[in-house]
């Protein structure tokens, strides 16, 4: 279950030094990179902080106010990406959007009351902005996220193991050729962002729709030379 983003004030030599994880459990601290702002939701960025990326989490602590941090669990990341458009956001910055514990829509008016409100509800926060001052390191960051993605795998809930089988049916095939408007795919091809990943498994079914083209067209291909070949034959022994 996707728990969304949290407060995070756990830091270890007597709360000013490095976030404190869960290390009994197999948690490991991946990376860091100091001079981070971050902006959650709409709202400007916070000071420049310190972004810590262990195996399970990500983890933002300010440099400046000791009680304030930020973690999001890579379960709850449905998808970052690299933006540099300065038309999408003035910075340079890892884009991210979270799933929360109630994900569901609501009403606008009420998500641009609690963004814009002082007392920040992080229960309904779904995209956070991670700024590093010197923008050569996005690629870096990017690839880390991407990296510690592989080790924290979607959960198959109990009743939807279907849903994530590498086996399709003819019908399934049909209809993911019969649907070429998916969100994924806009997604891609939107510029504001450079590269970008999700979580989702909708593409897995287009990958095994393209490569079953592949063959026929392969074998379309070879029915075709043999044809051309036994012509030839035919003509030669006349």
């Amino acid at each position: 279950m996707a728990v969304g983003l949290r407060l995070f004030t756990a830091r270890a030599g007597n709360g000013v030094g490095e976030p404190i994880v869960d290390t009994d459990n197999g948690e490991e601290l991946v990376h860091v990179q100091p001079s981070v702002s971050v902006a959650v939701s709409n709202r400007a960025p916070e000071s420049p902080g310190t972004l810590y990326i262990t195996t399970r989490q990500v983890i933002w602590l300010s440099e400046l106010d000791r009680e304030k941090g930020y973690a999001v669990d890579f379960l709850s990341l449905s998808l970052y990406a690299v933006s540099r458009d300065p038309e999408a956001y003035p910075s340079p910055c890892i884009y991210t959007q979270i799933e929360t514990e109630a994900d569901e829509v609501e009403d606008e008016s009420e998500d641009s009351d609690s963004e814009c409100s002082e007392v920040l509800d992080l229960s309904k926060i779904r995209e956070m902005r991670f700024i590093p001052s010197d923008a050569n390191q996005l690629d870096t960051l990017f690839q880390v996220f991407c990296e510690c993605t592989e080790l924290n795998p979607e959960p198959i809930e109990e009743g939807a193991e279907e849903g994530h089988n590498w086996i399709f049916s003819a019908d399934q095939l049909e209809d993911e050729a019969g649907s070429g408007d998916d969100v994924e795919w806009h997604f891609s091809q939107n510029p504001t962002n450079t590269i970008g990943h999700s979580n989702g498994h909708h593409d897995l079914a287009s990958s095994v729709l393209e490569l079953q083209i592949n063959d026929q067209r392969f074998e379309d291909a070879e029915e075709m030379e043999q044809v051309t070949d036994t012509g030839h034959h035919h003509q030669s022994q006349q």
